[in-house]
């Protein structure tokens, strides 16, 4: 099966490059602005007609979308998150034989929830910022495409290659220097938030068995647990071997019974992942510690 695969170099594109490459019933070719793509080709800048020409010329059967920002100006996320996945539908659409569409979305699309539930695929969603704004209508733009697609909002990514500007990223950085300096503390920024984290190679998983399904609409892929993310931090401390103290920022006190999250934050992140179990038949496998376990490895091999 022939699958072409958008967005290889990203935190995620990596992990399901490895995993489509892996798979000996797959030919999978690369589509990117970079010279290590097989195709070179800027989906925020090109045209439908120009994408629809390499889609004819490699016929895959899927075609994988892991390309997007997470971080930039508004216009920079509209580019990169909506007007990319514009081009990416429109030329599928004009392909003589259109492919299936795996697109990778954000949990960042459901924006706040009530405190302690875990949201479904059918939850309204209300984003808060230009990401989870900008996501929700690439999501968008693939539902009414016509084709045959699916979504996977991924929950918080975690693991081996994470972000250098995420938290984890961050603290793993902290945390090797202080050990480097003998430094008797690590600053973090405010930990009290509740997220729902994935390993990065179980979202891997996630995709494979999407491109090779005939699942449609949206399937959240998460941990299927709200996870504070003092704990997770103090995981990766206790990785890292590192004795000293994690000083935190403050904030004000969680709010109270009703739930509700301050004005453009999100307190509570928890995936319902029963979808993705009786449409994919995929379950989280890779459990937090090792994850973050993983990170630290990553972080103190750096030269």
């Amino acid at each position: 099966m022939r699958v072409l695969l958008l967005g290889a170099d990203g935190f995620i594109g990596r992990r399901v490059a490895d995993r489509l490459f892996a798979d000996p019933e797959l030919q999978v070719t690369v589509l990117g602005r970079r010279d290590t793509a097989d195709i070179r080709f800027d989906l925020a800048a090109g045209s439908p007609g120009a994408l629809a020409r390499f889609l004819d010329a490699v016929m895959p059967r899927a075609v994988v979308n892991c390309a997007g920002a997470t971080y930039g100006s508004p216009r920079d996320l509209v580019r990169a998150n909506t007007q990319a996945v514009a081009t990416v539908c429109e030329a599928i659409r004009r392909s003589h034989d259109p492919a299936r569409l795996v697109h990778v979305g954000s949990a960042a699309e459901y924006g706040p929830v009530p405190i302690g539930t875990a949201t479904a695929e059918t939850a309204e969603p209300r984003p808060i910022g230009p990401y989870g704004v900008t996501k929700l209508a690439g999501t968008e733009l693939v539902l009414s495409s016509g084709l045959d697609a699916v979504v996977l909002r991924i929950f918080d990514a975690v693991g081996p290659g994470v972000p250098a500007g995420s938290l984890f990223g961050r603290l793993s950085e902290g945390l090797r220097r202080a050990l480097e300096r003998g430094e008797p503390q690590v600053r973090a920024a405010d930990l009290s938030a509740f997220r729902d984290f994935v390993d990065v190679r179980d979202v891997a998983r996630a995709v494979q068995s999407a491109a090779v399904s005939a699942a449609t609409g949206v399937i959240n892929i998460g941990g299927g647990a709200g996870v504070r993310m003092r704990d997770a931090a103090h995981l990766l401390v206790r990785a890292s071997g590192f004795e000293g103290r994690l000083l935190e920022e403050s904030r004000s006190p969680i709010p109270g019974a009703d739930g509700a999250d301050r004005p453009g934050e999100v307190l509570w992140r928890q995936a319902d992942i029963r979808t993705a179990r009786e449409r994919l038949g995929w379950r989280p496998r890779v459990p937090l510690e090792e994850s973050l376990a993983d990170i630290w490895t990553e972080t103190a091999c750096r030269v």
